[in-house]
């Protein structure tokens, strides 16, 4: 029975745990959900409730009209958002290996967003910390979240452009930043990681070497008779 249980932990046929909460960290019918919602008190992955405004979804005039955004305004403004969080989240808490931003306009997705770091513990410290500050005017509310893979989070059907349901599906929208942020975020991350193993090896090679050099020193104090 146990195995059972484990083996369905998570999913549809769960009648006791959101299926919902343990793929994409929200549920639409928060804590009015008929099934537990069991926060995570560990997680690589933490989110940023409702931190990101698409000016598209709110952009109006003074006087009730909408106000047009270019797409090419919209990608600008959502690329400087999109690289801002995550060189404040690499500077100060960790390596991120994922960030992501959800384009959906149900209340309990909007304007997500969801950063996986590489360590547990950079995520925790980032969640204690961000708690305690504000974006754009208004206080960052953060959690730990139970999202591990985003592909079983994200709609298929959003990603081939065949979503139905819109800005109000369930699962996750996901916005994509420009390719070239793309290459100069994670290409910068790689860069550094690559400087980081070539100083490990100078470090390496420098010990080596000096323990090369005290072992001459010592035969030669040998041949000498000298200690």
């Amino acid at each position: 029975m146990a195995e059972y249980l484990a083996s369905i932990f998570g999913t549809e046929k769960d009648k006791v745990n959101c299926s919902f909460y343990f793929k994409i960290g929200a549920c639409r019918h928060g804590d009015r959900c008929s099934r537990l919602h069991n926060k995570p008190t560990f997680s690589q992955t933490i989110a940023l409730l409702n931190i990101y405004r698409n000016p598209q979804n709110s952009a109006q005039s003074v006087d009730g009209l909408t106000c047009t955004i270019s797409d090419t305004e919209m990608q600008e403004h959502y690329d400087e958002f999109f690289e801002e969080v995550f060189t404040e989240m690499e500077e100060k808490y960790g390596e991120v290996e994922e960030m992501n931003v959800c384009d959906n306009l149900g209340d309990h997705l909007v304007g997500n967003v969801y950063v996986k770091f590489r360590k547990e513990e950079d995520a925790e410290k980032a969640v204690i910390d961000l708690n305690n500050r504000w974006f754009n005017g208004q206080p960052i509310h953060a959690e730990l979240s139970p999202v591990t893979d985003f592909r079983e989070a994200c709609c298929r059907q959003y990603e081939i452009g065949e979503c139905t349901r819109g800005g109000f599906c369930n699962f996750m929208h996901l916005k994509p930043i420009s390719r070239e942020l793309r290459r100069e975020l994670y290409g910068r991350r790689r860069k550094s990681r690559i400087r980081s193993r070539s100083r490990s090896r100078d470090r390496d090679r420098g010990r080596g070497g000096g323990r090369d050099h005290e072992r001459r020193r010592s035969r030669d104090r040998e041949r000498s008779g000298r200690f």
